[in-house]
Parts: structure tokens; C-alpha cells; sequence
């Protein structure tokens, strides 16, 4: 498999996590009392999505 196809697919990957865990964490109605539940979850989602964006740079900076 290709590096570049590889990153893009982890990419794709992480963002659909972290994408979806934040609409769910933003759709609670318990957002306004924040538990530590909750910090949890927005933690592992901004490193779900900071992955994707160390996935894509990656992918984009390998030369073909």
C-alpha cells in the first residue's frame, strides 16, 4: 500500500472519531455542569483530531 494512501486513510480515519464525539459531547444537555466525564471525552477527542492533523500533514509533506 501506498505511504501517502495509508496516512490519508488514518486521516479519514481519526476525523470521523473525533468529528463524532464532539457532536455527541456538544449535544448533551449536561454540557452546562461539565463532569469529569466530560473533560475526558473532550480530551481524547482533541487528540483524536490533532492525530488527523499530524496524519494529513504527514501524508501531504512525503514526496510520491
Amino acid at each position: 500500500m501506498n505511504d501517502r494512501r495509508k496516512f490519508f486513510r488514518i486521516f479519514f480515519v481519526l476525523l470521523a472519531f473525533g468529528v463524532l464525539s464532539l457532536l455527541r459531547t456538544l449535544g448533551r444537555p449536561s454540557l452546562t455542569t461539565v463532569r469529569a466525564v466530560d473533560i475526558v471525552q473532550l480530551i481524547g477527542t482533541g487528540m483524536c483530531l490533532g492525530g488527523a492533523l499530524v496524519a494529513l500533514v504527514v501524508g501531504l509533506s512525503r514526496h510520491p
